[in-house]
């Protein structure tokens, strides 16, 4: 790595957007991937919940209200060790100032986005329990999500994907960003 080493990839987007790709390409280069709402989705099974987007939405919307909006960052945190390591669903500014905090080398945040109607078809799509069920329940999810602060990360990223086409044209610039954090760049915006 540079001179300026990236030990950690907070990874952000509006849901739907291509996170999950981005996920996978770091998997596949051994990267080390943490996944913020494994920890949300794991607490709602602890407490009984159906793994709906109402449930674990509103678990996490409560946990920071009731315990501070970096409470599902401190729980990832703690997972964090001297690995090059990408954690996934970064939602706002209190998450990020903490994993700053507690990062050991530098940082790179990393926003992929793509146009509501194209996420909303994607989410729909892939038909998991928590996927829209309404074009109002999707926008709902998107109120939810913008007032923990993601809009103000997505806007602060250090790398922008924009991912309207195609999933190898997404792959090739996760590959680009993923090579220039090991040269030890920064500060790069992807468009295809």
């Amino acid at each position: 790595m540079g001179e300026h080493s990236i030990g950690l990839i907070l990874l952000t987007g509006m849901p739907g957007s291509g996170k999950e790709e981005f996920v996978k390409v770091c998997m596949g280069r051994g990267i080390r991937v943490l996944r913020m709402g494994d920890f949300v989705r794991a607490e709602a099974k602890e407490k009984g919940l159906a793994p709906t987007d109402e449930n674990v939405g509103g678990l996490a919307q409560k946990m920071r209200e009731e315990e501070g909006f970096d409470y599902w960052a401190k729980k990832t945190a703690e997972a964090l060790d001297d690995r090059l390591t990408l954690v996934d669903g970064l939602r706002g500014r209190a998450e990020y100032i903490l994993f700053h905090k507690r990062a050991k080398s530098g940082i790179a945040v990393v926003a992929i986005h793509s146009s509501p109607n194209v996420r909303h078809q994607r989410l729909v799509a892939r038909g998991r329990s928590d996927a829209p069920k309404s074009p109002d329940e999707f926008e709902q999810r998107d109120v939810r999500e913008l007032r923990w602060g993601l809009g103000d990360v997505i806007a602060r990223a250090d790398y922008m994907l924009v991912n309207e086409t195609s999933l190898e044209d997404l792959r090739a610039q996760v590959e680009a960003v993923l090579d220039d954090i090991a040269e030890g760049n920064k500060a790069c915006v992807f468009v295809n």
